[in-house]
């Protein structure tokens, strides 16, 4: 086989592993959504989103979970609200305050890789330990403060990559103008808003899809809390609970609450496409 051929060979068993690779990520995908779709569309009806659970619900009687999707709301908007007020100056000090060698920016860095992959039952452990000694229960609170200790390294390091790609002679350029740190800070705001908004949007998906950590602080209930102090049930702990239980109807319930979390989460990911597709052209 001479030289010629040989290349031939390699380059069509290349393009055939990535084909049957991409064709397994593809299979995957349209798997998981059309199990999803397929029984949630079944089960779902407009009790299982306005009427709230009863004791009879998790024997197969009437009842839905709109108490899971309000606490999962709650949990999900307070601690992003948060985790940016908490990350954000992170960020700026990290790539306009400290030198790009600085020794601090590095261990900063790497103490966010570490606590990105953590895994979020450690960090239910260690709330709820924290909860033990100051003698705190279950409540929305305990799941705010962990989703938001979650959620943090993502905004930290979405938002530390994009604010790096940001050239730093505009930097030397505002502040040879007389720009004073703060006025340049909003220079850098404006060109790194869509990093901002994709890592809100990637940190919204982690924190409403994660079961582990709240199970441990948030609890679960079937009312609706009315403050911090009360526990609050989220949507992937209503999947957990229901989709355990022998009887087909509650099962079925499962189902449904999978389905309103799945169309939530892909709506959060075609919005990050069309946010980082959209304001693109605002990289420099």
């Amino acid at each position: 086989m001479d030289i010629k051929r040989k290349k031939q060979v390699s380059e069509w068993a290349v393009k055939t592993v990535m084909w049957i690779s991409m064709s397994i990520v593809f299979l995957l995908v349209f798997s998981v959504i059309w199990t999803i779709f397929s029984k949630g569309c079944k089960a779902m009806s407009w009790s299982m989103l306005t009427k709230l659970p009863t004791a009879g619900t998790y024997l197969g009687g009437e009842g839905g979970f709109p108490n899971a999707i309000v606490g999962s709301l709650y949990i999900v908007g307070a601690s992003t609200v948060l985790g940016l007020l908490v990350s954000i100056p992170v960020v700026f000090y990290l790539n306009v305050y400290l030198k790009t060698s600085s020794k601090l920016a590095y261990w900063l860095r790497l103490a966010c890789d570490v606590l990105f992959g953590v895994p979020s039952i450690v960090y239910g452990a260690f709330g709820f330990t924290i909860m033990i000694f100051f003698g705190l229960r279950t409540s929305l609170l305990g799941g705010i403060i962990v989703i938001t200790m979650l959620i943090i390294p993502i905004f930290i390091r979405t938002m530390d990559e994009a604010t790096r790609n940001f050239p730093r002679e505009i930097l030397d350029a505002s502040y040879a103008l007389g720009a004073t740190r703060w006025e340049t800070l909003k220079v850098v705001v404006r060109q790194i808003a869509p990093g901002i908004a994709t890592a809100t949007l990637l940190s919204i998906g982690r924190a409403i899809g994660d079961a582990a950590s709240v199970m441990f602080t948030a609890g679960y209930t079937d009312s609706i809390p009315t403050s911090l102090s009360q526990p609050a049930a989220t949507l992937p702990l209503a999947v957990f609970f229901q989709l355990t239980s022998p009887i087909p109807e509650v099962v079925d319930r499962a189902y449904a609450a999978a389905l309103v979390l799945t169309i939530i989460v892909l709506i959060l990911s075609i919005s990050g496409r069309f946010i980082t597709n959209r304001f693109s052209k605002n990289k420099l």
